[in-house]
């Protein structure tokens, strides 16, 4: 058969397994297995051999599940626990004071963990029974916490910008620089919406209690707030730090971080071996998750490049577009969008960055801020219905009260503004460039 229609079958299949309720690694490697034997024959299993060992065998791999450890440590030991419990009694007399905390506590997980599931079920946890208690609307509370935790997939460390580092062969060095400014960018966008529909609609998002309020005694809660923000802040910071200014390669700085980590959990005296055993276990369980994952999309990847399935995909979105490079952005970012709503991201980046990234050195593209605009573009995928895994995982921990329709309904204003988000860096390259031009000249 001709590589059109064997292009065309092999995304008919994976969409079709997909919806079919099949694992997205078990299509994936299925697919390849028999679109390399109908078109390639017994080559194509040498060919997704190789491609698989050449992915494996990259030693910056190895920060993944260090990143991973860092905040299932953090979360395992309750520090972030009580950094939430500090920052809600400061910002508590505000109106939408408690949704604000939780993005900001989101974005400190965001920048230890570096994977939305852990955020989203531990924010879940610790602020949803509170806003829930303090009378907050229940779809701007729940879209307040889904939103919140897609910012792990943005902010550096993250697992999304490695993987994505990896599939596209840019610096992952790079890739975290340039996406400080747009995750902060979001999650700034988060807190306004938030303080701005609370100050117009005081119902949806109402301050804490004043009898709450007046038991805080300023002199030792001020040292309190700050044994609790600054240990995580400067664990993040020596991390990232170590990264940009070129101490420590990432798969290094991982290390040290996950070393410190247990050093700052010993310090604060929250240090216990069950918590540890519990971050090791769940460290295992998302690393081979992704790496299994990894492993099938590369399969998949080998054989469809290697059959021209790749150039197929250029020469239509070119034709199509006729040579606009306005319009051929715009077809592969809709593409993903529409991606997101039923496939997870890690499959949605490894089988499109291998098709896409040639078309954009193509069109000249600077490929830090081609790759900003996909992986902004993923965190929608997190919210985006019918299968919003963020609300799937929220669901998990709500209280009974919480009906899968307020997070649904919640979820849309949230989206509005990852799609703002994505035309800013669109529109304004220096957002995602100008720091890495900063750091790494």
């Amino acid at each position: 058969m001709s590589p059109q229609i064997m292009t065309v079958l092999s995304f008919v299949g994976l969409i079709g397994g997909i919806l079919m309720g099949m694992p997205v690694a078990t299509v994936l490697m299925s697919i390849g297995v028999i679109i390399g034997f109908t078109t390639l024959g017994p080559i194509s299993l040498d060919m997704m051999v190789r491609g698989v060992f050449a992915v494996m065998a990259n030693d910056t791999l190895v920060a993944l599940p260090l990143f991973v450890f860092m905040g299932c440590m953090l979360q395992s030991t309750g520090i972030a626990d009580r950094l939430f419990h500090n920052l809600r009694l400061a910002l508590g007399s505000l109106r939408g004071g408690l949704g604000i905390v939780t993005i900001l506590i989101s974005t400190i997980l965001a920048a230890t963990t570096g994977i939305v599931g852990t955020a989203v079920i531990m924010m879940g946890v610790l602020a949803l029974p509170k806003m829930i208690e303090s009378k907050y609307s229940k779809p701007l509370a729940t879209g307040i916490i889904c939103a919140g935790g897609t910012l792990g997939i943005i902010i550096p460390p993250s697992i999304m910008l490695i993987l994505y580092g990896l599939s596209a062969g840019v610096s992952i060095v790079s890739l975290f620089a340039a996406a400080v400014v747009p995750g902060l960018l979001l999650a700034v966008l988060y807190m306004l919406y938030t303080a701005i529909v609370c100050y117009l609609r005081p119902e949806l998002g109402p301050p804490c209690c004043e009898e709450e309020m007046a038991k805080i005694n300023p002199a030792t809660f001020v040292s309190e707030l700050l044994i609790s923000l600054v240990p995580p802040l400067a664990l993040i910071l020596g991390v990232l730090g170590a990264i940009f200014f070129g101490v420590a390669t990432p798969t290094e700085a991982a290390g040290i971080g996950a070393l410190s980590t247990v050093v700052l959990c010993v310090a604060m005296r929250r240090f216990n071996w069950t918590a540890l055993r519990d971050a090791a276990k769940q460290t295992v369980q998302v690393s081979c998750t992704i790496l299994w994952l990894m492993v099938c999309a590369q399969m998949f990847t080998s054989v469809f490049l290697g059959m021209g399935g790749g150039v197929v995909i250029k020469d239509w979105i070119l034709a199509i577009a006729g040579g606009n490079p306005a319009v051929v952005l715009f077809i592969m970012m809709a593409s993903i969008f529409l991606l997101g709503q039923i496939v997870c991201w890690t499959g949605i980046l490894l089988i499109t960055v291998p098709i896409f990234t040639p078309i954009a050195i193509t069109m000249g593209w600077d490929p830090i801020w081609f790759g900003m605009l996909i992986c902004v573009n993923l965190q929608m995928s997190f919210l985006s219905p019918p299968f919003a895994y963020a609300i799937f995982y929220l669901k998990q921990v709500a209280p009974p009260e919480v009906q899968l329709q307020h997070l649904y309904r919640g979820v849309w204003p949230f989206i509005a503004l990852q799609g703002l988000g994505l035309l800013l860096v669109a529109f304004f390259p220096e957002l995602a460039l100008w720091l890495p031009r900063l750091l790494l000249r």
